[in-house]
């Protein structure tokens, strides 16, 4: 019980505080007349994936590789073959094809560069600066694609996924007018030094908990990194994905899971990799990790096919999340 009450208090402190941070530190950004573009794709876009980047840097500093490093490679398993594949069980995902072109070859090819470093390498700080590097080198792209007007990135559509949730619809992200004056600035402040308490007592409830269920059960820490750890740190992305295939938006929520499996990779695993080194897991490198380069291959061409994700495709991917969790639990 008292494991449980671990997992499900971290869990809520992660979203809500992941809430609070994100909300408190757009409404600074806007009273400092920093551009709504430049909001979405640094605050928004990086904020929503605190939950996955406190619970990786906490469990790395604890000794939980397993748990640390499979957050990010179960996350990304998760975005695609869950995330994706229920919000196109819902409503049929439409896929451009320059959106394809960059960011899902960029989601493949990072997963390829994660695959390498765990046979070559190890997360070093080396590898978190060369991770962190790729990651501004990106938001440099999107800010650029952006600004010209071309088609959305998928670290554009990541911020608007979380903006339609919590306005409606999906609209220019930053664009609500903040509350004047000094106690519109302390509110905001706040939100986001509240938020960002919860974030970091709900990552370590959630990785005192992982660890304390890998134990009562006997299996190893990376299985509950791969599986319950990953999806309850993902749980903000199904929400806001989901939300967005019920509105018809599906193609914003291709792109919050193509963003947010960039973000995990280079920015969790570059950020977590400076602040606590960390190896990775065997087990990982030789079966999960590849799996997850499989997986983002295969959406590559489920996409390409007929440029469109539909409700039997959807049913494919969960059916293929249900096999991999069955592969992988003792």
């Amino acid at each position: 019980m008292e494991t449980a009450l671990l997992l499900v208090a971290g869990l809520a402190m992660l979203v809500l505080g992941g809430e609070f941070l994100v909300r408190g530190a757009v409404q600074l950004a806007e009273r400092m007349g920093i551009s709504p573009l430049l909001i979405g794709l640094t605050l928004v876009g990086f904020g929503t994936s605190t939950p996955e980047l406190v619970t990786s840097v906490q469990a790395s500093l604890a000794g939980s590789p397993g748990i640390a490093i499979g957050n990010i490679v179960g996350s990304n398993i998760a975005n695609i073959l869950v995330i994706l594949g229920l919000s196109a069980v819902i409503s049929p995902v439409a896929v451009g094809s320059r959106a394809l072109a960059r960011d899902g070859v960029l989601v493949a090819a990072t997963a390829a560069l994660l695959v390498a470093i765990g046979f070559v390498w190890t997360l070093d700080r080396l590898a978190g600066l060369v991770f962190v590097a790729l990651l501004v080198g990106y938001m440099v792209l999107a800010w650029r694609t952006e600004r010209a007007g071309a088609d959305h990135t998928a670290a554009f559509e990541k911020a608007q996924a979380f903006e339609g949730v919590h306005t409606g619809g999906v609209h220019q992200t930053g664009a609500s007018a903040p509350q004047a004056g000094l106690g519109g600035v302390l509110l905001s402040l706040g939100f986001a030094l509240g938020g960002l308490a919860l974030v970091v007592l709900g990552g370590g409830s959630l990785v005192e908990g992982a660890i304390a269920l890998a134990r009562s059960l006997g299996i190893s820490e990376t299985v509950i990194g791969l599986t319950i750890v990953a999806v309850g740190t993902s749980m903000p992305e199904l929400v806001t994905s989901v939300v967005a295939a019920i509105r018809r938006q599906a193609e914003v929520a291709l792109g919050n899971v193509l963003g947010s499996n960039i973000y995990n990779i280079l920015g969790i695993g570059g950020v977590t990799a400076l602040i606590a080194p960390t190896s990775i897991p065997t087990e990982i490198v030789r079966f999960d990790a590849p799996v997850m380069l499989g997986v983002s291959l295969a959406l590559l061409w489920l996409a390409r096919s007929g440029w469109r994700i539909g409700r039997l495709e959807g049913g494919l991917l969960l059916a293929g999340y249900v096999a991999y969790v069955l592969a992988i639990w003792p």
